[in-house]
C-alpha cells in the first residue's frame, strides 16, 4: 500500500478545485439570473446559449485530454497546464460579468455568447489536466477517497466564498450600478482563483509512471468506448451534474417567486453549502463501513427521495432549510465517490488494454459533464420561457410557478434515482480494484481481466 499523502499535498490539490468552483458555482447559481434580470437577455436565448456553448465545449474536451496525455515536461503531464492557464482562466471569468451597458440587445447577446464560450473553453483547458492529476498522484483507493474528500471540501468552500460574496461585493463595489458591481466582484474572485491554481501547481506531485501517450487519437477513442465501466460512469456523471445544475439554477427563482422573498436565497444557499461540506467528510466516513458502490447507491436514493418530497413540505422555512441541507449532503457523497470511480476506470482500462489514458478518460467524462450542464441548463431556460415566466414580474402565472417548483425538487430527484439505478452496472468494487492494481502490469491483461470480473467476485 502506498504511504499516505501529506495533509499539505491534499490541501494544495484541493485548492485547485476551490479555484474552479469560485468560478463555476458562481456561473451555475447566478449567471442565468444575471443574464435575464440584470442584463435583460431573453430567457430562451440564455438557455440556448448554454446548450450550444457547452455542447461545443464538450466536443473540445476529448481533444484537450489527448493533448494532455501526450504532454512531456519536467513537471509531468498535467501540472504544467495549471501553470500556463491560470491567468487566462482568471481573465475569462472576469469577462463574462463585463457586459457593456451601452450595447444594444443584439450586441449584448453577441458579447454574452463570445465571452461565455471563452470562459468554458478556458475552464476545460485547465480543469481536464487538474482532474486527471487525481489518478496519478496516488494509486491507493483509500488515499484517492481521502484526496477527493479534501478536494470537494475545499471546492465547496470556494463555491461558498463566491456565491455568498457575489451579491454583497457587487452591491458595495457597484455604487448602484449592478453591471459594474458584478464585474468588480468577479475580478476579485478570479484573481484569487488564479493564485490558488499556482499554489496547487507548486505543492503537488505526479507519482504514477504515466509516460506520454503517442498513440492514434481514434485508436484511443475506440479503446475507451470498449471500456464498459467508462460507459456506466458516464451515465453517473450526466445525472450528477444535471441534478446540481437544475436544482441550483432554479433556486433563485424558487425563493423569489414561490417563497415570495428573494432574501431567503442566502438561507437555502447556506444550507446547500454546509451540506456539501458535510457530505465531503461523510463520503470518507461511509466508505469506512460500506463499500463505495453501496455508499453511492444509498446516498443517491436518499437524495432523490428527499428532493422530490420537498414538493409536499408545508410552508416552513426551517423544514426547507433542513431538507436542503440533507439533500446536499448526500448529493455531495455521490459526487465525491463518482470522481474516485473515474480514477478506477483509468486503472481498469490500463489493466484490460495495456494503455493508460488518464487525460482521455477524464476529458471524455468531463465532456459528458459539459453535455449534462448544457442539457440541464437549457432545460431551466427553456422551461421558464415556455411556461410563461416573466422576468421581474411581481407575480408569475400558475404554469410558471409549477415549472419553478418542479425544477427545484422533482427533476433533480428523478435524476438522482436514475444514477442509483445506473450503479447496478458498476463492477469495480474494492476487492476488484485491489486485484487490478496488483496485477495490471500482467503480460496478458485482457485475458486475466475477463477472469477477474466474474460474478462471484462482484457481489
Amino acid at each position: 500500500m502506498q504511504a499516505s499523502l501529506s495533509i499539505k499535498e491534499k490541501f494544495s490539490y484541493g485548492l485547485g478545485d476551490m479555484a474552479s468552483h469560485i468560478a463555476i458555482d458562481n456561473v451555475i447559481i447566478f449567471l442565468t439570473f444575471y443574464y435575464t434580470d440584470v442584463v435583460g437577455l431573453p430567457a430562451i436565448f440564455v438557455g440556448t446559449l448554454f446548450l450550444l456553448a457547452r455542447v461545443a465545449d464538450a466536443v473540445i474536451d476529448p481533444a484537450m485530454g489527448m493533448v494532455a496525455d501526450r504532454t512531456r515536461s519536467r513537471w509531468g503531464k498535467f501540472r504544467p497546464w495549471l501553470l500556463m492557464l491560470a491567468v487566462p482562466f482568471g481573465v475569462s471569468c472576469m469577462l463574462i460579468y463585463a457586459v457593456p451597458e451601452s450595447l444594444s440587445l443584439t450586441g449584448k447577446m453577441i458579447y454574452a455568447a463570445v465571452t461565455y464560450s471563452l470562459m468554458m473553453l478556458m475552464y476545460t483547458a485547465i480543469n481536464i489536466p487538474y482532474c486527471s492529476m487525481g489518478a496519478i498522484i496516488t494509486a491507493d483507493d483509500n488515499q484517492r477517497i481521502s484526496l477527493q474528500s479534501w478536494r470537494f471540501f475545499l471546492a465547496t468552500l470556494g463555491g461558498a466564498m463566491s456565491t455568498f460574496l457575489m451579491i454583497p461585493l457587487a452591491t458595495w463595489l457597484g455604487g448602484g450600478n449592478k453591471l459594474d458591481g458584478y464585474f468588480a466582484a468577479m475580478s476579485i474572485m478570479a484573481t484569487l482563483a488564479t493564485l490558488l491554481f499556482f499554489i496547487c501547481f507548486l505543492n503537488t506531485r505526479e507519482r504514477i509512471n504515466a509516460p506520454a501517450n503517442h498513440g492514434n487519437f481514434l485508436a484511443d477513442l475506440h479503446d475507451l468506448l470498449r471500456n464498459d465501466q467508462w460507459r456506466v460512469v458516464a451515465l453517473l456523471v450526466f445525472c450528477n451534474i444535471s441534478f446540481g445544475v437544475v436544482r441550483l439554477g432554479a433556486m433563485m427563482y424558487y425563493v423569489t417567486y414561490f417563497l415570495g422573498n428573494a432574501s431567503l436565497f442566502m438561507w437555502l444557499l447556506a444550507a446547500h453549502i454546509v451540506g456539501k461540506s458535510v457530505g465531503s467528510v461523510l463520503a470518507k466516513l461511509l466508505t469506512r463501513r460500506l463499500n463505495k458502490i453501496t455508499a453511492f447507491t444509498l446516498s443517491a436514493i436518499t437524495a432523490g427521495v428527499l428532493s422530490i418530497s420537498i414538493v409536499f413540505l408545508p410552508g416552513s422555512l426551517a423544514l426547507l432549510v433542513g431538507m436542503t441541507f440533507i439533500v446536499s449532503s448526500f448529493y455531495q457523497v455521490t459526487t465525491t465517490l463518482m470522481w474516485v470511480m473515474m480514477a478506477d476506470v483509468v486503472d481498469y482500462g490500463e489493466y484490460r488494454q495495456g494503455k493508460r489514458l488518464d487525460g482521455t478518460v477524464f476529458s471524455t467524462l468531463l465532456a459528458v459533464l459539459k453535455m449534462g450542464m448544457a442539457v440541464s441548463g437549457a432545460i431551466v431556460g427553456w422551461t421558464l420561457g415556455l411556461s410563461g415566466y416573466v422576468a421581474q414580474a411581481p407575480h408569475q402565472q400558475p404554469a410558471a410557478m409549477m415549472a419553478i417548483v418542479a425544477l427545484f425538487s422533482v427533476v433533480p430527484g428523478l435524476l438522482s434515482l436514475l444514477s442509483a439505478l445506473a450503479m447496478r452496472g458498476y463492477k469495480l468494487n474494492d476487492v476488484t480494484m485491489r486485484t487490478i492494481n496488483q496485477n495490471k502490469v500482467s503480460a496478458q491483461p485482457a485475458a486475466t481481466a475477463s477472469t477477474l470480473l466474474q460474478p462471484q467476485e462482484l457481489s
